[in-house]
């Protein structure tokens, strides 16, 4: 379950403990040991250990620095200090670093269990009150109506994909596959025309719901009314937005007549249960039919504009924006949330999600019949939106790809059918993804190329480090380190480590040099240090190393 990092400059120490204690009954999966902080620090990168005990008093990095560096690189790492009753004075301060145990010199292996057991026992309850299932569905189910409240209603703010929508219907438990959509909006309004809405009206009785000038309880009143109503039909969905009462009909019909027929009767009893119960003045504006449910913004921008009428028609009365404007298309807009997602996708979106989303902006075209002028509009913006991002990806060279601009768009004025111009710009499309993805493989390995260029050539540099490599490299640690694991299948500083080994081990073959020699021209600054990583690298010591090749080579 825990993996742990056991820190002593004296084997017997770390030997003993590893035999002494049964760390699997404590709940340890994977013990390691080092002789000192250095050797710790590699070891944290591949190990990520959720606990480190450290003795304090080690050579090359001590049990103090090891613990600063472990709380700003693996914060959320226990750490259990090992302390000798002279260097209490370091165990406070260590303390003040949030250290979470420590264990006084000298200790018995049931001291130090019942230190660590402690310490388990506080990563048990906190994984448990995390991941607390329970607690967990509990906290759900009660935020659950707001998450789905502000779900529906980000649909009647902004656009969004198909897919994005269906999965979080899924997810939180909404139904909201159907034929077409309305969109109808109540608005609490003064009885009188020209008031405000969620003002009350002059001549209501001073205790009623109507002389509160409370707008939150009054649209509270009013969703109860109508979501009641509006669920027993079956017509869809009703929450709160901003000061209005939005009522989402999912429709059978996949025809504007047939969703008004089913529509209609529901707000007409919903507006008299308002006026009967609850005394409040509303107004009704339904918005116009749409066959796609990511259209919902327009539909509720169109109801919204129906209410408008009222300052004409007066309050009290339900008003279908149809009645009071020319029928006119769905706008056919390639707005810049269409253009981000295209431009995401082709960056950085597989194949098949390519081609799902010029399937998705091509139907637009197909379902909202607008005139040709605005088809022409909508492809020639698409069509810009790839040239300009061409034009502006990094390291340029695209024009083989697309042509220059005026070539591009001479193909496309050849094209005879939407159909061809579908299969046109989806094919444009995936060239630009094809390309872009191969010049990005080509930076990964030209990145990893240069870093073990520059490993090679600076590895006698003591002061040589991921941070220094990335700082020459202009790129973030984080990142290269992913890569370069990626690539070469091994960390950074385990490369790093047998790349300065294997140099060590050519300079004792081939030369007479002393090993504090060698140490110094492979990159450690410390003799003592370089001693034991070729030790643990090669298995025998330097002399002995040296020793052996001269036999052999007798």
């Amino acid at each position: 379950m825990y993996k742990l990092l056991l820190v002593d400059d004296e084997p017997e120490v770390t030997e003993g403990l590893t035999v002494e204690i049964d760390w699997e009954r404590l709940g340890f999966t994977e013990v390691q040991t080092a002789g000192n902080g250095r050797e710790a620090m590699e070891l944290f990168e591949k190990l990520e250990p959720d606990v480190l005990i450290t003795d304090i008093s080690m050579p090359f990095m001590n049990g103090m620095e090891l613990t600063e560096w472990v709380k700003r690189t693996y914060p959320i790492t226990r750490i259990i200090l090992l302390t000798g009753y002279d260097e209490f004075e370091y165990a406070k301060q260590a303390i003040s670093l949030q250290v979470d145990d420590y264990v006084l010199k000298p200790f018995s292996g049931s001291q130090l269990t019942e230190t660590v057991a402690r310490v388990v026992r506080r990563m048990d309850e906190e994984r448990e009150k995390r991941s607390n299932v329970k607690l967990l569905e509990e906290h759900y189910r009660l935020t659950l109506p707001l998450v789905r409240e502000k779900f529906l209603s980000s649909l009647v703010t902004r656009q969004q994909p198909l897919a994005a929508i269906q999965d979080k219907a899924d997810k939180f438990g909404l139904k909201l596959e159907g034929e077409g959509y309305l969109v109808s909006v109540i608005a609490i309004y003064h009885s009188d025309s020209e008031g405000e809405p969620g003002e009350p009206g002059e001549h209501e009785p001073g205790h009623s719901l109507a002389a509160s000038g409370d707008l939150d309880l009054k649209l509270f009143s009013v969703l109860n009314v109508a979501e009641e109503i509006w669920e027993r039909d079956g017509r869809g969905k009703a929450f709160i937005h901003q000061d209005r009462v939005v009522l989402l009909t999912v429709s059978r019909h996949a025809d504007a007549a047939g969703a008004m027929d089913e529509t209609l009767p529901t707000l007409q009893e919903i507006m008299q249960s308002i006026e009967r119960f609850l005394r409040l003045p509303v107004s009704i504006g339904v918005g116009r039919f749409i066959t796609e449910i990511g259209s919902l913004k327009y539909a509720y921008e169109s109801a919204s504009m129906a209410l408008d009428y009222r300052r004409i028609l007066g309050g009290n009365r339900i008003i279908c924006i149809t009645d009071m404007e020319e029928q006119v298309h769905e706008k056919l807009i390639f707005d810049e949330a269409k253009e981000q997602l295209l431009l995401k996708t082709v960056k950085l979106g597989t194949e098949k999600e390519l081609e799902e989303l010029v399937d998705r902006l091509f139907d637009d075209i197909a379902r909202t019949n607008a005139p040709m002028r605005e088809v022409q509009l909508y492809m020639l913006e698409m069509i810009t939106a790839i040239m300009k991002f061409t034009k502006g990806t990094e390291g340029g060279g695209m024009d083989e790809l697309i042509g220059a601009g005026s070539g591009i768009l001479y193909e496309y004025e050849k094209l005879n059918s939407l159909d061809e111009t579908k299969a046109w710009f989806g094919e444009l499309c995936a060239k630009v993804r094809s390309r872009i993805a191969s010049r990005r493989q080509n930076s990964y390995k030209r990145i990893v190329e240069e870093a073990i260029a520059y490993t090679k050539e600076h590895y006698g540099d003591s002061e040589l480090s991921i941070a220094k490599l990335c700082q020459h490299l202009h790129i973030s640690s984080g990142y290269f380190s992913t890569l370069f694991k990626r690539e070469l299948k091994v960390t950074y500083g385990s490369y790093l480590l047998q790349i300065r080994m294997e140099a060590a081990k050519e300079l004792l073959r081939t030369t007479d040099l002393k090993t504090f020699e060698i140490a110094d021209k492979v990159g450690f600054a410390d003799p003592g240090y370089f001693s034991l990583c070729f030790k643990k690298y090669a298995g025998v010591s330097a002399k002995e190393y040296r020793n052996g090749q001269a036999e052999s080579a007798t």
